[in-house]
């Protein structure tokens, strides 16, 4: 391979790694890996100036800009820092600035790098006006409303304090180790992809177009830098303790170093500590303190020379694949699972290592007896990141290549357009998938029949007492108790528990029968739409768009699961044994919102967005979540969106306050800010 025909691969795949992760959310590579391949490439072309390129990876930004998010223009562009691995690259940009400030005394602030999704808070009087994500760098995606449900945020600081009027906050939305691993049991519980680690989790959620996603995810944030023209001080550090007077989240960990060594000393014990910490860092921020002296030593075309970042090494080791087998799950997605001498790992004994999907096994190459590497992604899921290909030898094992057939029922696998998985499609007959269907609808988010497990439906099924979830109806205490009744108890609880589900709301129902892609918050979201499941049945996409959070890949996934006979056949055999398939009628207040489609946006002093929705609703309105021309009005609150604004203003549909539409309704309301000032 030529070196033009080096830089051109190198463009291709930084490419394609920057689109997985910034707008998918999902690595394909390590940092390490992409670092190294973007200084690969770096010195190319610096070495064949002939070959430039504006659009190559080199001359940008990596974006995470969402077309579903209005874009914004950065005041002061959010520039990425230049990261290094090792102490002489950190000794190196120490005496460059030495030299940059030709022996003038400086101190470097040293920062805990943490792993999550760069944002820009804006105030102005004391009240966040916006919020922005980095984006590429010179605009961003407005995300104002998914972060006013981050409670570390302060959305309005004390009416006393010292702070500028106008002033731009920037940080990092975390999401915590706690949060992060109980959001992946239930996404596990519901055989949904897992996330690789807490950033990807913290950007994914950020991103939802439903805001009680968010609120739902226990987001994070720590603020690392402040700008605007008058700061309270020349110190970095002193702007930050500063902005935790305020009501900021900024973390204890800062420290100031006036020598070469302070800082290593800072990297040494942080390196250990931080797995003592309840949020992900992946290394260590150095930046020159004084601001006077970072507008000296300026920037270069991507970061400034002020600052860099210190990458901490991923806890790495070696060990023997000795094969790879498949797990078919509740949807019928086949996942390779890859297992190997069990190795200590970051204090833990690891032997198996989820392989997510068929690209990943062809991409490593695997054969049985390899030695490969193993990381802990986000430090936490055991992942094979390479294969140690010098140490193959002659009598070479044989090569895992992912089955055509499903391995447990023999039927030929499926890959849907767009999707990584591979799936086997037989859902009435492959065991492990009707297994996981009545394991999913007797948990405690669906139908909670508390008094069965897994182990009970495995001998259920293997006793020939039920093939489906409606089976569960028909069982009798004869059929559990035994031929002595030595198990009459636990039968009795069991029927008592059967019983007992046919109470559970339609909601629950709807999400208990395992339709792929919806969740609790779909379903309730669904089911609050539709009110009965005629209603749902006879539905079209353009009624499904009309809900909250719902869009084309839920509302399709819906449409076809309805349409399918075996389906219609399971419905009709719940239905009939009692199982609530409608939402209790609600009483109406009044009509005076009869026939009118009501826009909701922004955020509400009086009552939050859900309860506007049930006030619309109760005075024979409905709730719809897209402008168009059968719009009759937008209840606007505080920071609504400007496309949703403009929309509005160009199709001439008339913009409600808050205090109007109370008024409107008949619900006494004034124009008047509350006294108290909240940091949440």
């Amino acid at each position: 391979m030529t070196e033009a025909e080096r830089i051109e691969w190198l463009r291709a795949e930084l490419h394609r790694h920057n689109y997985s992760y910034y707008v998918l959310n999902s690595p394909t590579v390590s940092d390490r890996e992409f670092d190294a391949m973007m200084a690969e490439l770096t010195q190319l072309e610096a070495a064949h100036p002939e070959l430039r390129d504006d659009n190559s990876p080199s001359q940008r930004v990596g974006s995470d800009l969402n077309n579903e998010f209005v874009q914004v223009v950065h005041k002061y562009p959010m520039l990425s820092l230049g990261n290094t691995y090792n102490r002489e690259d950190v000794r190196d940009f120490y005496n460059r600035v030495k030299s940059g400030l030709q022996g003038e005394d400086f101190e470097i602030c040293c920062e805990l790098k943490f792993d999550g999704l760069s944002i820009s808070l804006t105030y102005e009087g004391g009240r966040l006006v916006r919020a922005v994500t980095r984006g590429d760098g010179i605009r961003g995606d407005d995300v104002t409303a998914n972060v006013r449900t981050i409670r570390s945020i302060p959305l309005r600081l004390a009416a006393d304090g010292d702070y500028p009027d106008v002033f731009e906050i920037r940080g990092e939305v975390l999401m915590p180790w706690e949060s992060f691993e109980q959001l992946n049991r239930q996404r596990a519980e519901q055989e949904e992809p897992l996330f690789a680690n807490p950033r990807n989790a913290a950007s994914g959620s950020l991103k939802s177009k439903n805001s009680q996603v968010v609120a739902s995810r226990k987001l994070d944030a720590y603020l690392y830098y402040l700008l605007g023209p008058q700061l309270p001080s020349d110190g970095h550090y002193e702007c930050l303790q500063k902005a935790k007077s305020w009501g900021f989240k900024v973390s204890d960990a800062m420290r100031l170093a006036h020598r070469l060594e302070d800082i290593f000393e800072y990297i040494d014990f942080w390196d250990s500590e931080r797995k003592r910490l309840p949020v992900a860092t992946d290394g260590i921020v150095l930046k020159v303190n004084s601001l006077a002296q970072q507008q000296r030593l300026g920037y270069t075309a991507k970061s400034p020379r002020w600052a860099i970042a210190y990458k901490f090494q991923a806890e790495r080791a070696r060990t023997r694949l000795l094969d790879v087998n498949y797990q078919v799950g509740r949807t019928g997605a086949v996942t390779p699972v890859a297992n190997m001498e069990p190795v200590l790992l970051a204090g833990t004994m690891v032997k198996r290592a989820s392989l997510h999907n068929e690209d990943i096994v062809r991409q490593l190459d695997l054969h049985k007896g390899d030695m490969v590497f193993v990381e802990k992604a986000g430090e936490i899921i055991p992942q094979i990141v390479g294969v140690d290909s010098e140490a193959r030898d002659a009598s070479l094992g044989e090569k895992i290549v992912f089955p055509k057939l499903c391995p447990e029922c023999g039927t030929p696998l499926v890959r849907y357009d767009g999707e990584a998985a591979t799936y086997c499609p037989n859902d009435t007959g492959c065991l492990p998938q009707l297994k996981g269907k009545v394991e999913h609808f007797i948990c405690r988010d669906a139908m909670n029949i508390e008094s069965l497990g897994p182990e009970t439906v495995d001998d259920y099924f293997a006793r020939g007492l039920i093939a489906d979830v409606s089976d569960l109806y028909r069982l009798t205490i004869t059929d559990l108790a035994g031929a002595d009744r030595t198990r009459l108890k636990s039968a009795k609880k069991i029927i008592d528990g059967i019983e007992q589900s046919k109470k559970v709301p339609f909601d629950r129902v709807l999400f208990a029968l395992g339709i792929r892609f919806v969740g609790k918050v779909a379903a309730k979201a669904i089911a609050r739409h539709f009110r009965n499941i005629e209603a749902l049945r006879q539905a079209s996409k353009d009624d499904f768009l009309q809900i909250e959070g719902v869009g084309e890949v839920i509302a399709e996934s819906v449409m076809r699961w309805m349409k399918e006979e075996k389906n219609a056949s399971l419905l009709e055999r719940l239905k009939g044994v009692g199982l609530q398939m409608a939402l209790p009628e609600e009483s109406k207040v009044s009509d005076k919102l009869s026939g009118k489609n009501i826009v909701i946006s922004g955020t509400f002093q009086r009552h939050s967005r859900k309860e506007y929705n049930d006030i619309i609703e109760a005075h024979g309105g409905k709730n719809v979540s897209s402008i168009s021309s059968k719009t009759s009005f937008v209840l606007a609150g505080e920071g609504m969106g400007l496309a949703k604004r403009q929309k509005a203003e160009a199709l001439g549909i008339e913009i409600m306050s808050e205090t109007e539409f109370l008024n409107l309704i008949g619900e006494e309301a004034k124009d008047e800010e509350p006294t108290l000032f909240s940091l949440f």
